[in-house]
């Protein structure tokens, strides 16, 4: 039995080593080829840079000041910070609403989220971009409410779920000691909510900051421009050539903040699971 038991651990891990691999893989290669000349780019892709290769911070400076970086990393923190701020708070208490409030208008409201996440995106973008100009969403702001209807059915879908999980008790008696709603949603029901509420801000602050084809047909190629169109559209030359050294430099760029963000929450979204494998 232990011999069986270490065998299947054994390959349990190695199976988990060969995805890792697969994962991080590309990563990888992108920051080995951020290092190197753009003709051995194309030439040894999978090879790290050497004495002969290696060109130091050149790809950065130039992707830098090629990209309008800055002006695309503002729009794009902008965009992303107040889209899933928005995210987080309003679906967390339409949730609990849902939740909480059990009649027919709430089945249906929760039925309609649930529903949202299923149609894709291409099926409604050339509407929702006619309707974005007439209703001038077509600037940082208004995307971040095009961002929260886009948004919506997952986070409502997954607060909803572990709602349910909150006994009851705990809110009667924040309103036996006076607490209003609001009150009890922000000082009981919001802390408990706590790991789900990262774990959804997570997710979508992936979404929204690597996302290129929505703020592309709603934004432009402009000054309101987000980093990943201006990655795109600074780094493309004649004839469709593209400087790829200064294009992995930019990735790697882009990619860090949302890696820092994911390491500093990765300890909240351990508890969620925790805290949701007992109380399921």
């Amino acid at each position: 039995m232990k011999t069986k038991r270490r065998i299947r651990n054994t390959a349990v891990y190695i199976l988990l080593f060969v995805l890792s691999v697969a994962f991080l893989a590309p990563i990888a290669i992108i920051l080995m080829n951020s290092l190197k000349g753009n003709f051995y780019i194309s030439q040894a892709p999978f090879t790290p840079p050497d004495s002969e290769t290696f060109v130091g911070a050149e790809n950065f400076i130039k992707g830098f000041s090629q990209s309008d970086f800055m002006r695309s990393f503002a729009n794009s923190a902008f965009i992303t910070v107040f889209s899933v701020a928005g995210i987080v708070l309003l679906t967390s208490m339409t949730a609990w609403y849902i939740v909480r409030v059990k009649n027919k208008f709430t089945r249906l409201m929760y039925y309609f989220f649930v529903f949202s996440m299923i149609v894709p995106f291409q099926m409604v973008m050339y509407t929702m971009t006619y309707y974005a100009f007439e209703l001038q969403l077509n600037n940082p702001v208004g995307i971040v409410f095009i961002y929260l209807g886009f948004g919506a059915g997952l986070s409502v879908f997954m607060f909803s779920g572990f709602i349910k999980s909150i006994p009851n008790e705990i809110e009667e008696a924040a309103i036996i000691d006076g607490c209003s709603p609001i009150k009890t949603f922000f000082l009981v029901v919001f802390p408990i909510l706590k790991p789900t509420a990262i774990t959804v801000a997570i997710l979508n602050a992936m979404w929204v900051w690597n996302d290129y084809l929505l703020p592309y047909l709603v934004l432009g190629s402009g000054e309101n421009k987000t980093l990943p169109v201006a990655v795109q559209m600074a780094l493309t030359g004649g004839y469709g050539n593209k400087d790829m050294g200064a294009l992995m430099a930019m990735l790697v760029l882009a990619i860090l903040p949302i890696i820092i963000f994911y390491l500093f929450c990765q300890k909240y979204i351990i508890k969620g699971v925790v805290a949701g494998a007992v109380k399921g």
